[in-house]
């Protein structure tokens, strides 16, 4: 099978060290919650170009210290009925980028995600991760959610210590 899709896709944590998530409410589906990000444009320099610009686009956000730290991918089934928006079949895979939130200004955030009553809501969550409150959300994918809670102290060390600074050994 080949590659349909790519996805960049933040771990996008604050200065206060939680993850900044989506909690989705799509009409008919249980919420879940997500990363902020999505499908790399041809126009996208990079996939990390494109995470940047997913992240303008639905948090209004600026973000710094970020560094790809895990990948999946999976099949995706054919949509029924039409393929008029590029569902073939294939492999979508996604990139995952932890990153540090400089600014958030969500006046500045756009896309029909966010006008369209069809696609449900978009609620932004924030979950501390020094905690056990990650353990609690059903975060998508499912093997995300346990990346993070497996390497959250690598992960919020690599977004709130500057590159080359020493860290404090305990």
């Amino acid at each position: 099978m080949r590659i349909v899709r790519r996805a960049a896709r933040a771990i996008l944590i604050d200065n206060d060290g939680h993850l900044i998530v989506f909690r989705r409410t799509p009409p008919g589906v249980a919420p879940y919650w997500s990363t902020v990000g999505g499908g790399v444009d041809t126009e996208d320099a990079s996939v990390e170009a494109a995470l940047h610009r997913e992240l303008a686009e639905e948090l209004g956000a600026t973000v710094d210290r970020v560094q790809q730290v895990f990948l999946t991918s999976a099949p995706r089934a054919p949509k029924v009925g039409s393929d008029r928006d590029g569902r073939r079949p294939g492999i979508v895979v996604q990139h995952f980028f932890v990153c540090r939130l400089v600014a958030m200004d969500l006046a500045a955030r756009t896309g029909s995600e966010f006008t369209n009553p069809a696609k449900g809501g978009y609620e932004i969550e924030r979950i501390d991760l020094r905690g056990e409150d990650l353990a609690g959300f059903t975060l998508l994918p499912p093997e995300l959610g346990e990346f993070i809670l497996a390497n959250r102290d690598a992960i919020l060390d690599a977004a709130l210590n500057a590159a080359g600074s020493p860290t404090a050994d305990p």
